[in-house]
C-alpha cells in the first residue's frame, strides 16, 4: 500500500479492524457470556441456599457443560479480521471505492500521454477522498443467531441480581462441598439474626458472635443453615415456641436437624447449636412497648373558633398514626330547654392526629388544629380520646378527658340566642315548633333588637321555613339548610358593622385603661390585652369592608392623600400593643397609658388607603359594579316593602319612630324615592303604592336580565354557578313582583330576601371566576394600563396581590397553619404514590417529590 494511502487510512483502518474484532467476538461467544451471566445471577440471588445440595450441583454441572460447549463453539467460529478485509469494509463506506482506485494501476493506454494524465487526475481525486474516510461502524446484532433473545434474559437476570442480590452470597456455594479447611473440620453452619425492619437495628451474623448473652427485640427472625452430613448438626432453642408440647420425639428430631431453619424470637430463652463447632447463646428478648399519648397543655381557641389541642406521643421505635375520637358526654350535659329531649344519634368525630413531617417519631409533641364551631356539639361536654399506633400495630390510648368541645363564642345577645336555637334544632328536629315560638318572641320588636332590616328579613324567612316544616318530618337536608341559615345570620349579627366594631374597640381600651389605674394583676392584664387585640382585628376588618363599600358606591371619587400621611402595617400595630403589655408588666403604668392613648388616637383617625385606580375597568369589574348596584336597589325596595308592611299593622308608627334601621346611608336619596312613590300613589292614573313598587321591581328584574346576558366567565365552573344564582335571583324578583301586585307584602319580602341572597351568591361566584382568569394571565392588562398592582396595598400595608403578585416579604398562606398544610400535602403525595393504577410518569414524578422533601 502506498505511503500516502497508509498515512491517510492508518486510524480509520485500525478502528475498522477493532470493530470487526468486536463483531466476531460477540457473534462467536454470546452463548458463553449468557451462560456466565445466568450462573452469576443464580448465585448472587442466593437461590442455592433454598435448594438441596444435589440440585445445586446439578445446576452448576449443566451450566459448566453449557459453558464448555459455548467456549468450543466460539473458538471454532472466531476468526481474526485481516487487513485486506478491513480495507474492503472501509472502502465500501466511501463513494466510488477510492481505496481500490488509489491502489490500482492503469490497464490500457499506458503509452498514451493523454490517457496517463487522465489516470493520474483520477487517482489524485480518489486520494483526496481518502482524507474523508471514517471507521466503519461494527454490526453487533446477533438476532439471527438468537431469535428468542436469550442473551437479554441472562443480562436482565444479572442486573436484577446486582440490584437485589449480593456478591457475598456467591461464596455460600463453596460450603456445599468439602474443600480446604472444611474438608478437615467436617460439617459447618451459618446463622443470621434479623430484628424487625421498623426498629432500624442491623442484622447480626451469628458466626461472629462469641458473647454468651444476646439482646434482641421480640419478633426478630433467626435463620440457620447446616452444611455437611444431615443430622450431625442440630439446634435446641426455647425462644420461638414453634414446636407444640405434644410433639413426638421423631418430630422434635426432624425439626432440630433440618438443614434450613427459620423461626422468630417470641420470648427470652436459650439458643444452642449442637455438634461440631456448635455454640450457645442466652437470648434476651426485649419487648416492643406500646406507644403512649397524652394531652399536653391547655386547649386554645381563636376568635373564629379554631381549636388548638396540643398532645405528646412517644414510642420506643416510632409512632405511625394517631386518631382523636370525640363523642358526646351525655351525662355531663345540662339538660335544659332545647336539650331536655334525647338527642338525635350522630356519628362520633374521628380526626387523624398530625404526625411530624420529618425527624424522629419516637418522642414528639404536635397540635391538632380544627374548627368545631358549626358542629351540633360545639361548646357542649364531650369525651376526648386520643390513641396512637406503632409499626407493630400496638395501640396506645390516653385517659379520656371530658371537655367542652371548643367552638366560637358569641357575645352579641341576639347572635347568642340564634346559636342556641340552632343547637336545639340540631339536637333534635322535634324542637322545631318551640324554636318557631322563640324566634317570634325574640323578634317581637325588631326595631329594638335589629340594627338592620335585612337581618330581620333573614330571620323572618328562616322562621317561615321552620314553621312550615315543624308539623312534617324534616329531612336531614332541610335540617342542615336551616342550621346553615341560622349560623350565617348569627355571624352577621355578631360581627356587626363598623360602628359596633369601633364601640367594642373603645370599650376594650377603656377597660384596659381602668385596669392600669387600679393596678390589675398580670393575669387580668393579659386577658384585657387579648380582648384589645381581638377588638382591634375586628375593627380593621370592618374598616376595610366599609372602605370597599364606599368605593363601590362612589367609584369616581378619589381619596386625597396627605404627603405627611403615615402608613402602618398590621405588624406595626401588633408591636405597639406588645410594647404596651411589656410596659404594664414592668410596672411602668404612666408610659403604658401614654402609649395606649396614642394607639387610641391612631385607631380613631385611621383611614383605609387603596392603590391608585387603574385607567379603565375590565368587563368583570363593570359586571361586579352593576350587580352591586342592583343589590343595593333591591335592598331599598325590600326596606320600603318592610315599612309599608309595618304601616299596615301599626298606622302612624313609622313616622313616630323616625328613621328605620339600615337607613344610615343614602337616606336623602331614598327619601326622594319615597316621595316620588307617594306622589305616584296619589297621582297619575290612581296607581297604588304597591303597583309602583311592583313596577320598580319589574324594572330591576329587567336590568338584571340585561346584566346576565354580558356576564364574563362563560365556560368556567364558577361562571356557570354565577349565572345559575342570578337566574334564581331573577325568578325570586318575578315572584316578588307578582306578590306586590297582589298586595301580599309579606310574600314579597320573602321573595326579595331570596333574591338578595341569590345575588350575593352570584357575585361571590363571579369573583371566583374573575380570580381564576387573573391566575391564568388574563389580569396582566392592568400593569400596562395603570399603576403597578404590585404596589397596591391593603389597609394594613400588605400587597393586595389582586393580580397574583405578592411581595417577597409576604406570607403566601396568611392566617393558615402552614405546617399543617405541608403535612396534608405530604400525606396526599404518599397516598397517591401508593396507587399503582396511576400513569408511570405521574408515579415517577411523585417519587421525585418524596425524595426531595
Amino acid at each position: 500500500m502506498p505511503t500516502e494511502i497508509n498515512t491517510a487510512l492508518r486510524w480509520p483502518l485500525l478502528l475498522t479492524q477493532l470493530g470487526m474484532l468486536a463483531e466476531n467476538v460477540v457473534r462467536a461467544f454470546w452463548p458463553l457470556w449468557s451462560v456466565l451471566f445466568a450462573v452469576l445471577a443464580f448465585l448472587m440471588l442466593g437461590i442455592q441456599d433454598y435448594l438441596s445440595t444435589e440440585a445445586v450441583w446439578a445446576v452448576l454441572g449443566l451450566s459448566g457443560l453449557g459453558a464448555v460447549w459455548a467456549l468450543v463453539r466460539g473458538v471454532g467460529r472466531f476468526a481474526w479480521p485481516t487487513t485486506p478485509a478491513a480495507l474492503v469494509r472501509l472502502d465500501a463506506t466511501l463513494p466510488g471505492s477510492p481505496i481500490l482506485a488509489a491502489m490500482d494501476s492503469q490497464a490500457i493506454g499506458t503509452g498514451d500521454a493523454a490517457s496517463a494524465a487522465v489516470w493520474r487526475v483520477h487517482q489524485a481525486r480518489m486520494a483526496a477522498r481518502l482524507k474523508q474516510a471514517k471507521a466503519a461502524e461494527p454490526d453487533l446484532r446477533v438476532s439471527r443467531a438468537d431469535p428468542f433473545a436469550l442473551r437479554y434474559v441472562a443480562l436482565l437476570a444479572f442486573l436484577v441480581a446486582a440490584v437485589f442480590g449480593s456478591v457475598l452470597k456467591v461464596q455460600s456455594v463453596s460450603a456445599m462441598g468439602p474443600s480446604g479447611s472444611d474438608l478437615a473440620s467436617g460439617p459447618t453452619w451459618e446463622g443470621w439474626l434479623e430484628p424487625p425492619h421498623y426498629t432500624g437495628l442491623p442484622s447480626i451474623y451469628l458466626n461472629d458472635i462469641d458473647a454468651a448473652q444476646l439482646e434482641t427485640p421480640e419478633g426478630s427472625r433467626v435463620t440457620l443453615r447446616f452444611y455437611g452430613e444431615v443430622g450431625v448438626l442440630s439446634v435446641s432453642e426455647t425462644v420461638s415456641n414453634r414446636v407444640s408440647p405434644t410433639a413426638t420425639p421423631e418430630e422434635l428430631v426432624q425439626v432440630s436437624t433440618s438443614t434450613a431453619q427459620e423461626f422468630f424470637v417470641q420470648q427470652s430463652g436459650r439458643l444452642e447449636i449442637e455438634g461440631p463447632g456448635g455454640r450457645l447463646w442466652e437470648i434476651i428478648a426485649t419487648p416492643d412497648r406500646a406507644p403512649e399519648v397524652t394531652r399536653d397543655g391547655e386547649i386554645e381557641v381563636t376568635y373564629e373558633g379554631e381549636a388548638q389541642i396540643p398532645f405528646a406521643a412517644k414510642d420506643d421505635y416510632g409512632v405511625v398514626t394517631g386518631t382523636a375520637r370525640i363523642e358526646l358526654a351525655i351525662d355531663d350535659v345540662d339538660r335544659l330547654y332545647g336539650l331536655r329531649i334525647d338527642p338525635e344519634p350522630r356519628p362520633v368525630i374521628e380526626l387523624p392526629l398530625p404526625m411530624p413531617i420529618a425527624g424522629d417519631r419516637s418522642d414528639f409533641t404536635e397540635t391538632l388544629v380544627d374548627n368545631f364551631s358549626e358542629h351540633p356539639w360545639a361548646n357542649l361536654p364531650v369525651k376526648l380520646s386520643l390513641s396512637v399506633t406503632d409499626e407493630a400495630d400496638q395501640i396506645g390510648e390516653a385517659v379520656p378527658d371530658v371537655i367542652d368541645l371548643p367552638g366560637r363564642r358569641f357575645f352579641d345577645p341576639m347572635a347568642a340566642a340564634i346559636i342556641d336555637l340552632r343547637r336545639a334544632l340540631l339536637w333534635n328536629r322535634k324542637n322545631a315548633s318551640d324554636i318557631g315560638l322563640l324566634m317570634r318572641a325574640i323578634s317581637h320588636r325588631p326595631d329594638d333588637v335589629f340594627r338592620s332590616s335585612t337581618d330581620y328579613l333573614r330571620l323572618r324567612a328562616i322562621l317561615r321555613r321552620v314553621e312550615a316544616l315543624a308539623d312534617y318530618n324534616m329531612t336531614d337536608d332541610q335540617q342542615a339548610e336551616i342550621a346553615q341559615a341560622l349560623w350565617d345570620l348569627a355571624i352577621r349579627l355578631e360581627e356587626g358593622d363598623l360602628d359596633d366594631a369601633l364601640e367594642r374597640l373603645q370599650r376594650a381600651q377603656d377597660r384596659l385603661a381602668e385596669a392600669m389605674r387600679n393596678g390589675a394583676s398580670d393575669q387580668e392584664i393579659a386577658e384585657l390585652m387579648q380582648e384589645l387585640r381581638e377588638a382591634t382585628d375586628d375593627y380593621l376588618r370592618q374598616l376595610s369592608r366599609q372602605a370597599q363599600q364606599d368605593r363601590q358606591n362612589n367609584p369616581d371619587q378619589e381619596m386625597t392623600q396627605n404627603q405627611n400621611m403615615m402608613e402602618m402595617s398590621q405588624n406595626d400595630l401588633q408591636e405597639m400593643m406588645d410594647r404596651i403589655q411589656e410596659l404594664m408588666e414592668q410596672g411602668r403604668m404612666a408610659e403604658a397609658q401614654e402609649a395606649l392613648e396614642q394607639l387610641r388616637q391612631m385607631m380613631e383617625n385611621m383611614q383605609v388607603t387603596q392603590g391608585q385606580d387603574q385607567q379603565g375597568q375590565s368587563p368583570g369589574e363593570q359586571a361586579m359594579e352593576g350587580l352591586a348596584e342592583t343589590l343595593r336597589e333591591q335592598q331599598g325596595l325590600s326596606d320600603q316593602a318592610f315599612r309599608d308592611l309595618q304601616e299596615q299593622f301599626n298606622p302612624g308608627q313609622q313616622g313616630q319612630q323616625g328613621q328605620q334601621p339600615g337607613q344610615q346611608q343614602g337616606q336623602q336619596g331614598q327619601g326622594q324615592q319615597q316621595g316620588q312613590g307617594q306622589q305616584q300613589g296619589q297621582g297619575q292614573n290612581g296607581q297604588s303604592l304597591e303597583e309602583s313598587l311592583a313596577d320598580r321591581q319589574r324594572a330591576l328584574r329587567q336590568e338584571l336580565n340585561r346584566q346576565t346576558q354580558n356576564l364574563p366567565g362563560a365556560g368556567t365552573e364558577a361562571g356557570e354557578a354565577a349565572r345559575d344564582a342570578l337566574d334564581r335571583a331573577e325568578g325570586a324578583m318575578e315572584g316578588a313582583e307578582e306578590a306586590l301586585r297582589e298586595n301580599d307584602l309579606a310574600g314579597a319580602i320573602d321573595n326579595q330576601s331570596e333574591a338578595m341572597e341569590a345575588l350575593r351568591e352570584g357575585m361571590r361566584n363571579l369573583g371566583e371566576a374573575m380570580a381564576q382568569q387573573q391566575q391564568q394571565g388574563q389580569g396582566q392588562q392592568g400593569m400596562a394600563d395603570g399603576a403597578d398592582p404590585g404596589q397596591q396595598r391593603d389597609p394594613l400595608g400588605r400587597n393586595v396581590g389582586s393580580n397574583g403578585q405578592i411581595g417577597s416579604n409576604e406570607n403566601l398562606l396568611q392566617g393558615e397553619d402552614v405546617y399543617r398544610r405541608a403535612r396534608e400535602l405530604l400525606d396526599e403525595i404518599r397516598r397517591r404514590s401508593g396507587e399503582g393504577e396511576r400513569p408511570e410518569e405521574e408515579l415517577e414524578y411523585l417519587e421525585r417529590l418524596l425524595d426531595r422533601f
